[in-house]
């Protein structure tokens, strides 16, 4: 009996993934702002703590000796260099004693550390894949932010193929081409699932 309401209290996790300039991190923060028993999942990174950021809030900050030393031990369930000695991943036994807390935790990944977590977490995962209306919308919305060089664009919408070919994999596909619709969709679909 106490190990089934153990079970129950347990969390859950919601990972979001999408290509960058889709509006994942809008939706993010809007769903977190509606829904009260969810909160982000800290993640681990090597990259200099910024003026306001605080460690165990923001990040998680190591060292890079610090995060190949926790690679080593098999600590992530998902990492990743994104840039040359820039290291980001999901430790383990921060998620596990989150979850074993009753917490339910927001994971915003990449498609592969998406993937990851499902595998090791299975129906206790609920991965949303969020996408733009077309790669050409996605251009024009990149392209507004005037902060790519045409050859940092092509990379990302490169990148954005890629990803896309991984939202059939997902529980649900979310296309933001309405932003309200999008954080509307995204919050019934995310209830479901924690209640």
């Amino acid at each position: 009996m106490a190990a089934a309401a153990a079970a129950k209290a347990a969390g859950k996790l919601i990972v979001f993934a999408a290509p960058s300039g889709t509006g994942k991190s809008t939706i993010a923060k809007r769903l977190l702002a509606a829904t009260s028993n969810l909160v982000f999942s800290v993640s681990a990174t090597t990259r200099p703590k910024r003026t306001g950021e605080t460690d165990g809030v923001d990040y998680f900050f190591l060292s890079e000796d610090e995060f190949r030393e926790h690679v080593a031990n098999g600590d992530f369930l998902e990492h990743e260099e994104v840039y040359a000695g820039r290291f980001y991943g999901t430790l383990k036994e921060k998620i596990d004693a989150a979850l074993q807390a009753g917490k339910n935790l927001l994971l915003d990944l990449d498609v592969k550390g998406a993937m990851s977590i499902k595998q090791h977490y299975g129906e206790r995962a609920y991965l949303i894949f969020i996408k733009p209306p077309s790669l050409e919308a996605l251009r024009e919305r990149l392209s507004a932010r005037r902060s790519e060089t045409e050859e940092m664009l092509t990379k990302r919408l490169e990148r954005a193929k890629f990803e896309m070919s991984f939202a059939e994999k997902f529980d649900c596909t979310i296309t933001n081409d309405d932003l309200e619709k999008a954080v509307e969709d995204v919050r019934e679909k995310v209830n479901s699932f924690i209640y």
